[in-house]
């Protein structure tokens, strides 16, 4: 018999990501977490923090938050931080890390994104293309981490922080 985290599946899941669901939520994992795949291929960027995979899933990066692009926004750095997500991750594989919970309230799977042996996520914060997003419980035990990140970012004026009179992502 298959057990699945409740926060890894959810009743507002399509299904085929439902099937994805269960098909990697085994006792063993398969190579998969139970949130969803381990390794995958980034098909379509969405914007400077969230992705489709090959397989159709959503990714929104955890830990980060970049400028809006859409749904009528055209934030301050919203569409340097998209195209620098393409530049790094468009049509490459990719490994994705979870945390605590796997998805968000739009059904996104949250993870850690990494390519190369370096964190898109962290990347992002480092070089001014986001803010940091801490909602807990995932990012507990980084938080820390990526705030220094930023903090860096901002006393350094990198990317956003010297480019934009007004930061549309900061808290």
């Amino acid at each position: 018999m298959i057990a699945l985290r409740a926060s890894c599946v959810g009743p507002a899941l399509p299904l085929a990501a439902s099937l994805a669901a269960l098909a990697c939520c085994g006792p063993n994992g398969g190579g998969e977490d139970e949130c969803g795949p381990t390794e995958a291929v980034v098909a379509r960027i969405v914007d400077g923090d969230t992705v489709e995979l090959e397989g159709g899933e959503k990714i929104r990066y955890l830990m980060v938050d970049t400028p809006e692009i859409t749904s009528g926004h055209d934030d301050c750095y919203g569409t340097e931080a998209r195209d620098y997500n393409a530049q790094l991750v468009e049509g490459q594989q990719v490994t994705l890390r979870y945390d605590e919970e796997c998805l968000d309230r739009y059904d996104r799977l949250l993870a850690y994104v990494e390519l190369g042996g370096r964190e898109v996520n962290a990347m992002l914060v480092e070089r001014g293309y986001a803010c940091v997003l801490y909602i807990p419980p995932n990012g507990t035990a980084r938080r820390d981490e990526f705030e220094a990140l930023e903090a860096e970012a901002q006393a350094e004026r990198r990317g956003m922080w010297g480019a934009c009179e007004e930061v549309t992502c900061a808290n």
